[in-house]
C-alpha cells in the first residue's frame, strides 16, 4: 500500500515539472527570448593577417617597419597579390601616394631603390607609348592662352617655299660672274685682271713689277655680273630683250592641318617645387622671428606663357622638332569637349583660296582707293591685351 502511494506522489511530481517546462516553453517561443541552452553556437570566421600602413606614405618613399601594421581580414575575401608579411615591402619604395588603413598588394611598391622606375607626377600622366612635347606659342597661336591641362587641340603647320639651284642649294635666280681665260694675268691687291704688256698696267694708273705680275694656270672669276635672267621677244619691235627680276623671288605659303586630337600637358611652364629656406640662429640673438609673407609675392603672376606641351606619338614629337627648328609656325586650335572625331583637310594655298572660295582677282580699273593700300595692317589695338586692375 504504501508503494503504491510513493509511485503516485513521484507520478504526481513528474506531471508538474512538465508543466512547469512546458509553460516555461511556450512563454520564452511567445516572447522570442531562446534559452541559454538552446542557443546555436556562433560560427568562426576564418581570417588572415594583412599588412596595412599605419600612416600616410608619399610615393616614391622608402617603406619601413614603423608606417607598417597588421589587421586580421576575412579569409574568403583575401585577394591574390595582398601583403601578409611585412618583410615583403620593407625596403621598397612606394608607386603611389598610400593613406592610413590602405591594405598592401605587391603592385603599389617597386623592389628597386631608384626613383627613376617611378617617375614624377608629371610623367605618370602620359600614357605608355606617348611622349611629351613643348612647343612655343603666343597670344594668336594658342587660341588666346584658352586650351589647359586636358584639353585636346588640333596642331596647324604654315610653312613658306622657294625655288633652290639643287646643287648649290641656293635660293633661284642664280648670279652671273666674269671669268678669265687661261693666260697671262696679273694680280693687284684682291682685283684680277688680264694684262698682255704694260700698257694694261699704266692704264690703271700704277707700274707692275715682277713681283706683282703671275700667271694664271686655269680659268679666274673675277668680280661683275648680275643674275641670270632670260630672254623674251619683244611682239611689238620683234627684238629679244634680255629680261632680269625685278625683286628677290617671292616664297610660296601653304597651310595645313598637322596633328589632330592631341592632348595638352600644361599651358606655360610647370610649378617647381618651393625651396623652403631656414634661417641660421645667430648667437646671443634670442629666437629667430618669423618672418611674415610677402604680400607681392603672393599675388599670382600674369606673364603670358610661351610654350604649351602637348602629349604626342614619339613620331609626332620629331616632326614637331624639326618644324620648330626649321622656323615652320605652329598654331593650335581648341577641340569641344568630347569630341574625338578625325577631319581630313586639305591644304591651303592661293590656288586652293581662289578656286574654293570663287575668289576673284580684281580687275584693273581706272580708279582706285586713296590713300595707297600696300600692306593690310590690322588695328593695334585688338592685338593689345587689357590689363585686369587686381583688387
Amino acid at each position: 500500500m504504501r508503494r503504491g502511494r510513493l509511485f503516485i506522489f513521484l507520478a504526481l511530481i513528474l506531471v508538474v515539472g512538465l508543466v512547469v517546462v512546458y509553460f516555461f516553453m511556450q512563454r520564452f517561443q511567445s516572447t522570442g527570448i531562446v534559452p541559454p541552452s538552446a542557443q546555436a553556437t556562433p560560427t568562426v570566421i576564418p581570417t588572415v593577417n594583412v599588412v596595412v600602413v599605419t600612416q600616410h606614405v608619399s610615393r616614391g618613399t622608402l617603406i619601413s617597419d614603423s608606417v607598417l601594421g597588421t589587421v586580421p581580414y576575412q579569409r574568403d575575401l583575401f585577394i591574390e597579390g595582398m601583403v601578409t608579411d611585412k618583410t615583403e615591402v620593407i625596403g621598397k619604395r612606394a608607386k603611389l601616394d598610400l593613406e592610413a588603413g590602405f591594405v598592401l598588394t605587391q603592385n603599389m611598391f617597386t623592389a628597386t631603390p631608384d626613383l627613376s622606375t617611378i617617375g614624377s607626377d608629371t610623367a605618370l600622366m602620359i600614357p605608355r607609348g606617348m611622349v611629351s612635347i613643348s612647343i612655343p606659342i603666343d597670344r594668336l597661336s594658342s587660341v588666346t592662352f584658352a586650351p589647359q591641362r586636358g584639353d585636346h587641340v588640333n596642331v596647324i603647320i604654315t610653312m613658306l617655299f622657294v625655288d633652290l639651284d639643287a646643287n648649290f642649294q641656293s635660293i633661284l635666280p642664280n648670279g652671273s660672274g666674269n671669268v678669265l681665260a687661261n693666260g697671262k694675268s696679273v694680280l693687284i691687291g684682291p682685283q684680277q685682271s688680264s694684262a698682255d704688256s704694260s700698257t694694261n698696267a699704266s692704264n690703271q694708273g700704277s707700274t707692275l713689277t715682277n713681283a706683282d705680275t703671275l700667271s694664271t694656270l686655269s680659268n679666274q672669276s673675277v668680280p661683275g655680273g648680275g643674275v641670270v635672267g632670260r630672254t623674251e621677244l619683244d611682239p611689238s619691235y620683234n627684238t629679244p630683250f634680255y629680261v632680269v627680276p625685278s625683286e628677290k623671288q617671292r616664297s610660296r605659303l601653304v597651310s595645313q592641318t598637322l596633328i589632330q586630337d592631341v592632348i595638352v600637358l600644361q599651358m606655360g611652364d610647370f610649378p617647381a617645387e618651393e625651396q623652403k629656406v631656414t634661417p641660421t640662429p645667430v648667437e646671443g640673438a634670442g629666437p629667430t622671428p618669423t618672418p611674415e609673407p610677402n604680400k607681392a609675392s603672393l599675388q599670382a603672376t600674369t606673364t603670358a606663357p610661351d610654350v604649351i606641351t602637348l602629349i604626342v606619338t614619339p613620331q609626332d614629337a620629331v616632326t614637331l622638332n624639326y618644324l620648330i627648328y626649321s622656323g615652320a609656325k605652329l598654331t593650335l586650335v581648341l577641340r569641344g569637349s568630347g569630341d574625338d572625331t578625325r577631319v581630313q583637310t586639305e591644304a591651303v594655298t592661293l590656288q586652293f583660296l581662289m578656286d574654293q572660295y570663287k575668289v576673284p582677282v580684281p580687275a584693273k580699273l581706272p580708279y582706285g582707293l586713296e590713300p595707297r593700300i600696300d600692306n593690310l595692317d590690322a588695328p593695334s589695338k585688338l592685338f593689345q591685351p587689357t590689363a585686369t586692375p587686381r583688387p
